[in-house]
C-alpha cells in the first residue's frame, strides 16, 4: 500500500476549500466536494458556463442533449416517461448504437409508473422498474421502452459481464405490505436489448434485502452486493457465489451461496478513520437466511463474533484487481459510531484484504462540506466521475490521474420555490463503449442526458 497522501483544493477568495485524504491507486477511485465547484484552470475542463436555458451547466465545449424527461411519451407508445431516474447502464450496439437501461426508483407514490406490460411486470402493485433506450449513432433516441416492471424501488445496480444489467430493489416490504401483492427486496436481470428475453423473475439466492448496488469479479463471477439500509443497524457488504459462475444470461437463477463481509474487531466501518488503513483477515460468514423470510438478513444472528456493519451503502464498482464501495455518510445521530461525509473502500478477493482509500468529513479538513458521494464511473479519459447526492447545489464531479477534483456538471433545474430552492440530484452517470459521450440522469424531474465535447486524457 502507498502512503497516505493528502490533497488540499482551495479556490482562493472567501470561497470554502476542501481537504481530501487519498491512499492507493488514485485513477481507480475518486473524490469530490461541493467547494471544489470553483476549481477550474489545470483541473479537468475549466470553469462550468451557466447554460442560458437554465437546465445544464457544463464547461466551455461541451454540450448536452436531452433524451428523454418524465411525463413524456415513451416512444414505445406504452405510457409515460417514468418518474425518479436513477442508476444506469450503457450497452453496446452495432453500428455505433448505443443501448442504456435506466432503473426508476418509484414508491407507491410515484407519479409516473413503469407501465405493467404483459410478460414484463413481476408485481403489478409496484410501480418502478427499467426503461431501455437505444441512442443511435446520431445521438438521437431511436427507442424507449420498458424492459422491467412491477418491481420497487429500483434503485441502482450493476452490468454484468455478459452485458446485462442486474436491477436492484432498495426495498425489503413483504406481500400485503404498502398494497404490494409479493415479495420486494430483489435482484432482477435485464436484457438491454431484446425485451422478450428478460423474464421478471427475482434473483432468490441473491438474498432479500434493500439492495443498493453489485460489481462482478470478471475473473471468477462472484457478484459483490452493497446494502443501503435506513435503520439500524445498517446494512452489509455482501459477496454471491454463483453455482454457475459466469454463465452467461440467466445463470444466475441457477443459484448459490450469499455471504456477509466480517472485519474482525470492527463492528461498523465508520469508525475507521485513518486512509490507507488495511485489513487482512477479513472473513466472510454465511447468511443464515438469504429470503429473509422472519428476520432481515442485518438482524440475523452471525454468531459471537456478530458481523460488520455501515450506514449507507451505495456505489460499488470492479476496477482492476478489486471491488470499490462507497459509504456516502455515516452520522453519530442516527446510529453510526463516528461522523463521516463518505468513505470509499477497496476489497482484493486474492489477498482477502480490505483498505479504506478514502475518507472526508470531520477531522479530514471537509468539516465544512456535507455532500455524499453516490453513483460512481471509471472515466475513459481517466479517474471517476461522480454524482453527488446532498444538500444545495447537485454536481457531478471528476477526479483525475492528477490528483485534481473539478466540476463537470451542475443541475440548474430548481424544483424547490423561489424562496427555498431546490436542485434533483443526480444518478446514473455512465460512458459509451466508445468513451465519447457521457449519459447521465437528474433524478427529479427524471430526465436523461447524453454530454459530448471535448473529451481528453486528464
Amino acid at each position: 500500500m502507498s502512503v497516505t497522501r493528502r490533497q488540499v483544493l482551495a479556490s482562493g477568495g472567501a470561497t470554502v476549500g476542501a481537504g481530501i485524504a487519498f491512499a492507493g491507486a488514485v485513477d481507480q477511485v475518486f473524490a469530490g466536494s461541493g467547494a471544489a465547484a470553483a476549481v477550474g484552470g489545470s483541473a479537468g475542463y475549466g470553469p462550468l458556463v451557466p447554460d442560458p436555458r437554465g437546465v445544464l451547466d457544463l464547461p466551455r465545449g461541451f454540450r448536452y442533449r436531452i433524451l428523454s424527461r418524465e411525463g413524456e411519451p415513451l416512444r414505445s407508445g406504452q405510457g409515460p416517461v417514468p418518474s425518479h431516474a436513477d442508476g444506469m447502464a450503457a450497452f453496446p450496439g452495432g453500428h455505433g448504437r448505443v443501448w442504456l437501461v435506466r432503473n426508476h426508483e418509484n414508491r407507491p407514490d410515484a407519479v409516473h409508473r413503469v407501465p405493467a406490460i404483459d410478460g414484463l411486470t413481476y408485481d403489478p402493485q409496484a410501480l418502478g422498474g427499467c426503461t431501455a433506450l437505444e441512442v443511435g449513432a446520431d445521438g438521437r433516441v431511436h427507442t424507449e421502452r420498458v424492459a422491467i416492471a412491477g418491481t420497487a424501488i429500483n434503485c441502482a445496480g450493476g452490468p454484468t459481464p455478459w452485458n446485462t444489467w442486474l436491477t436492484c430493489e432498495e426495498a425489503e416490504d413483504k406481500a400485503g405490505t404498502n398494497g404490494y401483492t409479493k415479495d420486494h427486496g430483489f435482484v432482477f436481470e435485464v436484457d438491454p436489448y431484446r425485451p422478450g428475453r428478460t423474464e421478471p423473475v427475482p434473483l432468490t439466492a441473491m438474498g432479500r434485502f434493500q439492495h443498493e448496488a453489485v460489481a462482478i469479479d470478471p475473473r471468477d463471477g462472484v457478484v459483490y452486493e452493497t446494502e443501503d439500509a435506513f435503520e439500524r443497524p445498517f446494512g452489509l457488504f455482501y459477496r454471491f457465489l454463483p453455482r454457475r459462475p459466469r454463465g452467461g444470461f440467466g445463470s444466475l437463477r441457477a443459484g448459490g451461496r450469499l455471504e456477509a463481509m466480517r472485519v474482525p474487531g470492527v463492528p461498523d466501518l465508520s469508525v475507521v478513520r485513518e486512509p490507507g488503513t488495511v485489513f487482512d483477515r477479513v472473513q466472510w460468514v454465511r447468511v443464515p437466511d438469504p429470503l429473509a423470510v422472519r428476520t432481515p438478513i442485518r438482524f440475523q444472528d452471525f454468531g459471537r463474533s456478530g458481523i460488520t456493519h455501515a450506514q449507507k451503502l451505495e456505489g460499488c464498482y470492479w476496477g482492476g484487481d478489486r471491488v470499490y464501495f462507497v459509504s456516502s455518510f455515516a452520522r453519530t445521530g442516527e446510529g453510526s459510531g463516528a461522523d463521516h461525509f463518505g468513505q470509499v473502500w477497496s476489497y482484493e478477493p486474492r489477498g482477502g484484504r480490505l483498505t479504506l482509500v478514502i475518507v472526508f468529513g470531520p477531522g479530514t479538513g471537509t468539516d465544512t462540506v456535507g455532500e455524499s458521494p453516490d453513483n460512481i464511473a471509471l472515466a475513459p479519459q481517466g479517474g471517476l466521475m461522480v454524482c453527488e447526492d446532498g444538500g444545495g447545489a447537485q454536481f457531478v464531479f471528476g477526479v483525475t490521474r492528477g490528483r485534481k477534483v473539478y466540476p463537470m456538471a451542475r443541475n440548474r433545474q430548481n424544483i424547490g420555490t423561489e424562496q427555498e430552492p431546490e436542485w434533483g440530484e443526480f444518478a446514473g452517470v455512465t460512458f459509451s463503449p466508445d468513451g465519447r459521450t457521457m449519459f447521465l440522469n437528474v433524478y427529479e424531474p427524471a430526465t436523461t442526458f447524453a454530454v459530448t465535447g471535448p473529451w481528453r486524457r486528464l
